[in-house]
């Protein structure tokens, strides 16, 4: 008949469905492209990345913050093992490198800073017990020192010494996002300080059977007041709070986990009350505080981490 044309071969229609496809996931890229925000990622890719879990503990990184006054994100330059010979108290299990890394940012710290770093660091040995290899542009987080007298300058090499021979973490966007929740909490006003341990405390029945409060009050690095509350009503169910002031408040809300107030307690109290620090109670009170004592622990969980903290 006039004006039908032929049927297409199967292989053409094929082919013509193939190109179809390319030309819309072309479109489709096109679209995305002009769409605002678009960074060539995927949403999904994006999402994935952002939602990665840091590697680390909230404790080792709040160890680090807390002791380090600086703190940078670099990119390893290059690294050399060190002999044994020049490298005296390296733990067994561990080799020492002498570092240069380019300095992406100072996300802690003040005054001028050379672009190019120099520090040493002390790493695990492979299942071989031969040193790990520091890959160039290797991103990490370092938290350190500086040191007296280091060059300064934008094409100058300085010096830094890290607060711990390991204080060289692997960076990636949760840990350096954790970082810095935790910096923003240490300059805030009234931040908790480090416990050191408990100064007294003591236990009294309330005026109904089965009811009682314990008040326990908290040594810190800084003389700052800290103190725990724990009511028993006369059920037996009991409530909590820690006070970091002067003002006793038993209504004070319990702190969240992984929050700066959480750490200093879970991390800094004693596995144990000593009730030595309970002088003028009853032994029987006694035992309530360290039954008290012992459901605030369970409260705040175990202080994990996956490194030792730095001394001192």
């Amino acid at each position: 008949m006039m004006g039908t044309e032929p049927p297409l071969p199967v292989s053409m229609k094929m082919e013509s469905q193939s190109t179809m496809r390319v030309y819309l996931s072309a479109a489709i890229a096109g679209i995305l492209a002009l769409s605002p925000g678009f960074s060539g990622v995927s949403a999904m890719q994006t999402a994935t990345t952002a939602t990665a879990p840091s590697p680390y503990s909230y404790a080792d990184i709040a160890d680090l913050a807390t002791a380090a006054p600086m703190a940078l994100h670099a990119r390893i330059h290059s690294s050399v093992a060190l002999k044994p010979a020049q490298s005296p108290g390296v733990a067994a299990g561990q080799s020492r490198f002498y570092v240069e890394a380019d300095v992406v940012s100072l996300i802690r710290g003040s005054g001028p800073l050379a672009s190019r770093i120099s520090y040493l660091v002390d790493l695990p040995t492979d299942a071989k017990g031969k040193p790990q290899k520091l890959k160039k542009k290797q991103a990490v987080l370092l938290f350190a020192r500086p040191v007296a007298g280091a060059a300064a300058g934008s094409t100058s090499t300085g010096s830094v010494r890290l607060i711990a021979p390991d204080a060289q973490l692997s960076w990636d966007a949760a840990t350096e996002a954790q970082l810095r929740a935790v910096l923003t909490e240490l300059v805030k006003p009234g931040a908790p300080s480090a416990i050191t341990g408990i100064a007294n405390g003591f236990h009294v029945p309330g005026t109904l059977p089965g009811e009682g409060e314990t008040q326990l009050f908290l040594n810190t690095r800084t003389g700052e007041p800290v103190s725990l509350t724990i009511l028993t009503a006369a059920d037996g169910s009991r409530r909590w709070a820690a006070a970091f002031g002067e003002i006793v408040d038993g209504s004070a809300a319990v702190p969240a986990r992984n929050t700066l107030a959480w750490y200093r307690l879970a991390c800094g109290l004693p596995r144990q009350l000593p009730l030595t620090k309970l002088a003028g109670t009853a032994p029987e009170d006694r035992r309530k505080a360290a039954s008290d004592y012992g459901v605030v622990l369970g409260a705040l969980g175990e202080c994990t981490r996956t490194r030792k903290p730095p001394v001192g």
